[in-house]
């Protein structure tokens, strides 16, 4: 238990100074938007630019990846449809949706646990890799298009293939893989202010989730403002069970019974599975303009019901046993 709290509580604290700062008027009016556009524009591009043009491509084709695809694809999926079906939401909301479901923590949480429970961090390295390069692309395709000026299969086809142009993570993304690809090493000059931007990208990300929970006004519609805070606890309530319950359960059954992975294997990739929402789908959300409420919520919720799981999770399957 004190491993896992060693890793979150710098979550913790971050949002927690957020929230106090908000409070205080400190930044003023503008600070979350400002602060949200800084980490998606320049702080996370620069940290996934340096992150994949330093890593092996090949390095997560194996079947511990698909043990951990297979769960990520199914929850998403399932979170992306249950949006519309329970929920009434739109594409680029579902996207958001899918994202709170089933984009974990890989990174500021995944890296500490990881090496306190597993005892390396090597898996969560193929993690992130896979969901740079795989899964974010799905979901900002899928949140441009819901989002996108104009209507018409054309505009719509012109703004998926401009996309990597317009997108500063994707286009990040791809640089890197060319850097990769090549073999090409850097300047000590280039990688070193990357390495510095990047670093900021956690830590803002962080405080502009703590500065959201501050609150906004209630949005104008047709329900009670009552039933609207019903509605959206129980988004919230189906994103978190997803995410910190069935998403592990997924892994573990695909790489247990079927694909049966060694127990190390296996550990790994529940453990990997069980993290809580990634605070990537708070920046997304602001970014695009989207109600950020069930995104910031489901990264708060879940990072706490993740403690319970991940602690089963390191108990079941854990050396002891």
């Amino acid at each position: 238990m004190h491993a896992l709290l060693s890793g979150f509580a710098p979550i913790w604290t971050l949002t927690g100074i957020g929230y106090v700062v908000g409070r205080s008027g400190l930044l003023g009016e503008q600070a979350e938007a400002v602060l949200g556009r800084f980490v998606f524009h320049v702080a996370m591009p620069a940290a996934l630019f340096v992150m994949v043009s330093g890593a092996r491509l090949d390095a997560f084709a194996n079947s511990s990846m698909v043990a951990f695809a297979a769960g990520t694809a199914l929850v998403s999926a399932l979170g992306f449809v249950l949006a519309r079906r329970l929920f009434g939401r739109k594409t680029a909301d579902q996207a958001i949706s899918s994202m709170a479901s089933g984009y974990v923590n890989s990174a500021n949480l995944g890296i500490p646990v990881a090496v306190q429970v597993l005892g390396d961090a090597s898996f969560v390295a193929q993690v992130i890799l896979f969901q740079v390069l795989l899964v974010s692309p799905v979901i900002l395709t899928l949140l441009d298009t819901g989002t996108g000026a104009g209507s018409g299969k054309g505009v719509t086809f012109r703004r998926m293939l401009t996309m990597p142009v317009r997108n500063p993570i994707i286009m990040a993304s791809m640089f890197g893989v060319a850097v990769s690809a090549i073999g090409l090493r850097l300047p000590t000059a280039v990688t070193h202010s990357c390495d510095l931007l990047g670093a900021a990208a956690v830590p803002t990300a962080l405080i502009t989730l703590g500065l959201s929970l501050n609150g906004r006004p209630a949005a104008t519609g047709a329900r009670s403002e009552s039933v609207a805070d019903s509605g959206e606890r129980a988004e919230v309530g189906v994103a978190v069970v997803l995410k910190t319950l069935v998403q592990p359960l997924i892994a573990f059954l695909v790489g247990g019974p079927l694909l049966r992975l060694p127990d190390h294997q296996l550990l790994a990739v529940v453990v990997c599975s069980a993290l809580p929402t990634a605070q990537n789908a708070f920046i997304y959300a602001r970014q695009y303009g989207l109600d950020t409420k069930l995104a910031r919520n489901s990264v708060v919720a879940s990072t706490v019901a993740s403690m319970a799981t991940l602690s089963f999770a390191a108990w079941a399957l854990g050396p002891s046993h």
